[in-house]
């Protein structure tokens, strides 16, 4: 087996949306190295080259990333923050913390239903008494491993105000 056929193989592991699907948790001291990302009307131009980045930081760190765990927060039409999972602060990373409690849906299908994912998260927010302190986004697996499952999972996870 060659190389590239084992990170193809390794690329984005199955995901499980049960364990994510209509759950409200609490993160205590959940690590996360940010970075960010350039859009155009929210469209990501620098998304891979950027988790390349994090990635390399990770692996030069001797680290791990848990539930291979990325959130996107949209700030603009032209950034998005990307906040990666660590197991340890990572040296020469902007290194955070989150901390709260959090609801989170899951969705399946095409990235362009974003738009109507994030009005029907919203209105389940409502629909529970909770309000949304920030939410973000976790594309669950990369367009390469959506081919090869054949599912488009993304994750709505809310920060609970």
């Amino acid at each position: 087996m060659t190389q590239e056929n084992i990170n193809d193989q390794i690329c984005c592991p199955p995901f499980e949306p049960e364990l994510w699907d209509d759950k409200v948790f609490e993160w205590d001291n959940r690590k996360f190295i940010k970075d960010k990302v350039c859009t155009i009307f929210f469209m990501p131009l620098n998304f891979g080259s950027v988790m390349r980045r994090l990635d390399q930081k990770v692996r030069d760190a001797e680290a791990s990333i848990p539930d291979y765990l990325c959130l996107s927060e949209h700030t603009s039409k032209w950034n998005m923050n990307l906040y990666l999972a660590v197991d340890k602060e990572i040296p020469g990373a902007s290194n955070i913390i989150l901390r709260g409690k959090y609801y989170s849906k899951v969705y399946e299908g095409s990235f362009s239903e974003s738009g109507k994912w994030s009005k029907d998260f919203e209105s389940i927010f409502v629909s529970k008494g909770m309000k949304i302190k920030k939410m973000y986004m976790w594309y669950t697996t990369c367009p390469k491993c959506v081919k090869k499952y054949g599912k488009n999972y993304v994750v709505f996870i809310g920060e609970v105000e």
